[in-house]
């Protein structure tokens, strides 16, 4: 079987709360998978990095990079079986900016319940101002639509997931065009402010669209040179096949095949085969990006049941020939290889102290 790769955004708590929960964590399958390895090593979040540590990995395994940012548009566009044509695209969220005590903090969008027709009628009022402004807006869905801007190609954003809940003075765009995209942001707020999907979430107790936020910026030629360095660095002609489960909307759409539970992935686990395997999965991100650790636990509790425990058991009777683990918070990432030579080091005791 080819080699399998397990990422788990958050699987890592954050170090100040860590000691605690690896206490309370009951999970023995994953400590043998952390404990018995063959390569084992942290990669900490480059300075000045505009991603979490996950999303890096995942776009520079899937050659959607451009120099150290996710360049992921143009290929989450095909997930939408939209043509990304020439110029630089950009994945655009509609979303939440609230002003806290000090400072402008955006929502997580997981929590936005954002519906079809909610984001159809938001994308339609917001056409004729980016229009205006000499902008493309493609829809992909509700919340995820793609603006063409030629100009914007050297303007540093920053992912979702890693702006969501922090001061947004230190992430927002930036470049010779941030000026130009702070212009538009305005433009269409002044145009939901009032609008009437707005005040129908408001009154059901949901969040006002607000803003928007774009990142991921990218083109048919900036994919096409860093996927032709990608497979020259793994000197293999195919980047591996992603599968998907409780992840964001893009990474959906890059996703070769999309997952109800985590079990689905465990009970294929002798259909897999061929090309390297990436399983994402993202079922602890919104407890951890909450700050809500009973939450984190009773959903690493069921992955240990769902997951580890049969992978585990797969890689022991050599279904598996290779796992690898990512596991990540928000300054860096853990990564480790199994072997079904590796669980057989009887004299490593199985530890979470690696969640540490």
């Amino acid at each position: 079987m080819a080699p399998i790769t397990l990422v788990l955004p958050f699987a890592l708590p954050v170090p100040e709360f860590a000691a605690d929960l690896i206490r309370v964590l009951q999970a023995p399958a994953l400590a043998a998978l952390l404990s018995r390895t063959a390569q084992h090593r942290f990669h900490p979040l480059p300075p000045n990095a505009r991603a979490l540590p996950h999303e890096l990995w995942i776009a520079d395994a899937l050659g959607l990079m451009r120099g150290v940012e996710p360049a992921l548009a143009t290929g989450v566009m095909r997930g939408y079986g939209l043509d990304p044509e020439d110029g630089t695209w950009f994945v655009v969220n509609p979303t939440h900016i609230q002003i806290a005590r000090t400072h402008l903090m955006m929502d997580d969008l997981r929590g936005l319940d954002l519906r079809e027709d909610e984001g159809r009628a938001l994308f339609e009022a917001a056409l004729p101002s980016i229009a205006d402004s000499g902008y493309r807006l493609l829809y992909g869905a509700a919340d995820t639509w793609f603006l063409r801007a030629d100009a914007w190609d050297d303007l540093r954003t920053a992912t979702p997931d890693a702006a969501v809940g922090m001061n947004l003075t230190d992430w927002m765009p930036t470049g010779d065009k941030a000026r130009a995209f702070r212009k538009l942001q305005n433009d269409v707020q002044v145009t939901w402010y009032t609008h009437p999907v707005n005040a129908a979430r408001e009154a059901r107790g949901r969040q006002a669209i607000n803003s928007i936020w774009p990142w991921g910026g990218a083109s048919l030629a900036t994919e096409q040179a860093h996927k032709l360095v990608a497979g020259a660095r793994r000197r293999l002609g195919a980047p591996p096949a992603l599968v998907t489960h409780a992840v964001p909307a893009w990474l959906d759409a890059l996703a070769t095949r999309r997952l109800e539970s985590p079990s689905a992935f465990a009970v294929q686990l002798d259909g897999e085969g061929g090309d390297e395997t990436v399983l994402v999965c993202g079922s602890v991100t919104a407890p951890a990006i909450a700050a809500d650790w009973d939450g984190w636990l009773r959903e690493m509790t069921r992955l240990e049941t769902e997951l580890f425990a049969p992978l585990l058991e797969a890689v022991k009777t050599g279904r598996v020939k290779q796992l690898r683990l990512v596991l990540s918070h928000r300054d860096g990432a853990l990564e480790t290889v199994t072997t079904p030579m590796a669980q057989r080091k009887f004299w490593r005791r199985p530890t979470l102290e690696a969640l540490t």
